[in-house]
């Protein structure tokens, strides 16, 4: 597969599908956005995060899936679609949404930790596409501050709820999934 980008040109899905594998980047609206590594407390907080909803969903229709994970949210045809997003968790309900590359529409929920070098794009960029695409329940992870946004979709806006470390919190779009903080917030008193 290729490797070929350039920052000033417009994209597709079509032409991710051309580059390598190991290229991690999203594109929004045709503009390519490449993803850095996330730092170890992310990774901490995303797989204890899916952890809890992959056990949750065991035996359920819905299913979990954690980056890298492609969700194309305004799917075509022909693949001209020019926004691929890669959201640190999403959880499907609708199993004809899924092929073998990702996600194909709107995800029922969408989990992004913050990093220092996607937070605007987390909470501005996305949180205007996750709206439009019609994403039921968008949490936003904040993990140096402890705290959780959680945003639920009503007549395609966004009310807003947040929750600190020590809040349980219902996870709306997965009736009888309460996520407790403290289970996803790094633990300090060791020094980690």
């Amino acid at each position: 597969m290729s490797t070929a980008y350039n920052e000033a040109e417009y994209y597709t899905y079509a032409d991710v599908l051309s580059w390598d594998e190991s290229i991690r980047a999203e594109i929004i609206e045709g503009e390519i956005s490449m993803m850095a590594p996330p730092d170890t407390n992310h990774q901490d907080i995303a797989g204890d995060f899916f952890a809890i909803l992959h056990e949750f969903l065991k035996g359920k229709i819905c299913r979990a899936y954690i980056a890298p994970f492609g969700v194309r949210l305004f799917p075509k045809k022909d693949l001209s679609d020019d926004t691929l997003v890669e959201p640190d968790i999403v959880v499907v309900c609708d199993k004809s949404k899924i092929d073998k590359r990702g996600c194909n529409g709107a995800p029922d929920l969408v989990v992004e930790i913050l990093s220092p070098s996607s937070a605007r794009h987390d909470q501005m960029i996305k949180f205007r596409l996750y709206q439009r695409a019609g994403v039921r329940e968008y949490w936003i992870v904040d993990g140096e501050n402890r705290v959780v946004h959680v945003h639920i979709l009503s007549d395609m806006n966004y009310i807003t709820s947040v929750y600190g470390e020590s809040d349980e919190v219902p996870v709306s779009v997965l009736p009888g999934c309460v996520i407790a903080l403290k289970e996803i917030f790094p633990r300090v008193e060791n020094g980690n």
